[in-house]
């Protein structure tokens, strides 16, 4: 299953409360990276922060790879996790009466 992960910075949390765990933060994204389950990830442009592109079983295996990042395992961050499928409404542009 694709998933679209969005982190969640907690109540309180301040670019000193992540600066301590950025490095090893970094080391757990690349193994999750090496591992399969993050296929993509940016930077977010509107914030601090990143959306991954993750693969997993289902939204609750993913939430629970998430909740390894150390900046979660500290209480700074959560995690939205999205479920995505594939996008079926390309017959609606060919219809009769749409072209």
């Amino acid at each position: 299953m694709k998933l679209l992960c969005l982190d969640v910075p907690q109540p309180g949390a301040t670019m000193e409360k992540y600066q301590p765990h950025m490095q090893d933060e970094a080391r757990h994204a690349w193994q999750m990276y090496k591992g399969g389950i993050i296929r993509d990830i940016y930077f977010r442009v509107d914030r601090p922060g990143v959306a991954i592109i993750a693969e997993a079983e289902s939204v609750e295996a993913a939430k629970k790879a998430l909740a390894e990042f150390p900046l979660a395992k500290a209480g700074v961050i959560d995690w939205d996790v999205i479920p995505l499928g594939p996008f079926t409404n390309w017959e609606t542009l060919f219809a009769p009466g749409n072209a």
